[in-house]
Formats: C-alpha cells, structure tokens, sequence
C-alpha cells in the first residue's frame, strides 16, 4: 500500500502493524511463518466490529480541533510564526517544547483505527545510522530494514536527516514505532512499505492529514480487503489514480480535497483492479464532503439503502474538504528542533 516514489512522512494509523509475509521474500522459513501467525493473532485483536463508532470518533476531534480556531488563514503557505495545530493529532503534541525528552507520549496521540496501538513505546530506542538496504534476508546492522525485523518491540529514531532508498518492499514486525522527528527522512526513489494476501482481510485503517503531492503516481492507498477511512487528506497531484481496490474493501472517503491532473484519462480518484463492474458494483465505496477540482470525479458503488457506510446513529460531521488546506498545512518533513515546538 505504497505510493510510487513516495517523498512524504505519514502519520497512518493502523489496526494491524504486522502484514501476513510471503512477498518477495526469498525463504519463507519457521521465522516468517511464526510471524504470520502473530499476526493473525493481533489482527483479531485489534478488529473493531462497529467501525463507524471509530470514524465517529475521529470525526469528533477533527470537529473539535478547528471549531475555536480561525479558519481563514488556512490559505498562508508558508508560516514562520509560533507553533500552531492544526489538526487533532499536531495539537497532541507538536507544540510541547520538550517533545524529544518524551517521545513516546505520541502513542497517545493516535486516533482512529490506530487509537489502542502501543507501538514500540515498551522497547528500548533503536538509532538507524545508516540508510543503505543492500541486503534483504541479513540487512546490516544499524539499518532501517535491520531494526524493523527484530523481535523485540523497539522505538526506532534517526541519527542525521537521510533518504533511504528500500531495495524491496518493508515488512515490519509487531510493536515498533518509526519516529523521524528532529531529522529530514525521506522513504523514496524505490520499494514502499506494504500490508499483504488473505488473512488480512479483517484489517482496519485510517488515512488521515496526509499531504500527496507532485512526484506520486498511484495508491494513496489502494488496498485489497478491509475497511478504510481515508479522511482529511489532501490529494493535490497523482498520474493515475488516488485511490485503488482489488479484493471487495470497504473504502470511506470524507472531507478530502482532490485536485485532478489535466490528463483526461487520469480524472478519476478511484479505481477498481481485478474485477468487472457486475462484481465490484457491490463494494462500498463513499465519498462524503470531498472536495473536487479540476474535474476528479469518485465513483460510488454498493447498494446505500442495504449497507449504510456510516452505521445508522447520525455521525457528527468532519470539516469538508475546503478545510483540507489547513488541516494539512503542517504535513511532510517537520522541522523540528530539539527543545523547541516543532
């Protein structure tokens, strides 16, 4: 679920941190199968029967964030003044000075289908070094791929600003944390991070403050099985599509902003793979309180009478996608100093 030549930091939250993990992976040994296992496991954990009380949830607090703030300044592009929030998860913690010294406070931060995650804030600090990835099944100590795989829950840092360009696809283990906070990281010019196959099918994610910009081609995200909340981003460049499905997932898209690109073919935000319309005709597929520019277009499908997307309490109200500018005004590579609000 990665988006091509992605350049962005991201703060998703999910349900379930540990994919079932058979790609690319050239010995799917005793560790690997474990591994999957465990994964299972978490995932039952994890499952939220009622997702729209979550959607609910973090619809409240976006309401919340920016309901005594000024909204008409969400049009400044560049802002060098004191230490602003202005989403639900910033203003949990960006503007504490001593945010380096209690890094782990930001699980508590967590909304959405993320909300119970621990992380690796039972683990001990682990500091990548080194942003090679030369070596798939023994990566080299001190790397991301090395501290991703290990068994142990592990909160993983930076030691200098760096571009880590992934030879393949990267597979988390269970509990780890990657905090880029007080460095310029960026995960590009190569493989994504990605959640795969069947026994996934009861994950559940939350897609939100994200800026997708120039350089990004496709899945943002596209995802196979599950339910997804895909809320308060801001979709200003893609070359194909912004968001994909192939296995009948629940997908809700809410107070998004998509600017389409002027290729005619490229107008459509979402699209289908591996199916006919006499089959995908009944995923679920909403858009509510997007914003559409530049002649994007969301095609809905699932029947709304049968299957009410957002459970049949009335949900209070996310901000639509014209407040997109400014819930998103601080996403990508912070510029955080220690000591300082970021």
């Amino acid at each position: 679920m990665a988006a091509t030549r992605l350049s962005l930091i991201l703060f998703v939250s999910f349900a379930v941190i540990v994919p079932s993990l058979r790609a690319h992976i050239a010995e799917f040994d005793n560790f690997w199968q474990q591994k999957s296992e465990e994964a299972k496991k978490n995932a039952l954990k994890a499952y939220q029967p009622n997702p729209e009380e979550v959607t609910e949830q973090l619809n409240s607090h976006v309401y919340d964030a920016l309901e005594g703030s000024n909204s008409t300044r969400r049009h400044l592009k560049k802002y060098s003044g004191p230490c602003l929030a202005t989403n639900p998860i910033d203003r949990c913690w960006r503007c504490r000075k001593n945010w380096a010294k209690n890094r782990k406070r930001l699980t508590k931060c967590v909304l959405g289908f993320g909300r119970k995650t621990t992380g690796g804030r039972r683990g001990k600090f682990y500091i990548v070094t080194d942003p090679s990835d030369n070596d798939l099944v023994n990566p080299k100590p001190g790397t991301l791929r090395h501290a991703v795989i290990q068994k142990r829950p592990l909160w993983i840092i930076f030691a200098r600003s760096m571009v880590i360009t992934l030879s393949e696809e990267l597979l988390l283990t269970s509990h780890k944390t990657i905090d880029a906070r007080g460095a310029n990281v960026h995960i590009a010019f190569g493989a994504g991070i990605s959640i795969h196959y069947e026994g996934d099918s009861i994950m559940q994610i939350t897609v939100a403050f994200n800026h997708f910009g120039r350089g990004l081609v496709q899945r943002m995200p596209r995802c196979r099985w599950g339910f997804v909340h895909v809320v308060n981003n801001d979709y200003t460049h893609w070359l194909m599509y912004a968001i994909g499905g192939s296995q009948h997932p629940t997908i809700i898209s809410e107070g998004n902003r998509f600017i389409a690109p002027p290729n005619l073919a490229a107008k459509e935000v979402t699209k289908r793979d591996y199916a006919g319309e006499d089959v995908w005709k009944s995923w679920t597929w909403r858009s509510k309180g997007d914003l559409m520019m530049n002649g994007a277009f969301f095609v809905e499908s699932g029947n709304p009478s049968k299957s009410r997307p957002f459970g049949r309490r009335d949900m209070i109200k996310a901000k639509p996608g014209t407040f997109v500018t400014r819930l998103t005004r601080f996403s990508g590579s912070l510029n955080c100093k220690v000591g300082r609000p970021c």
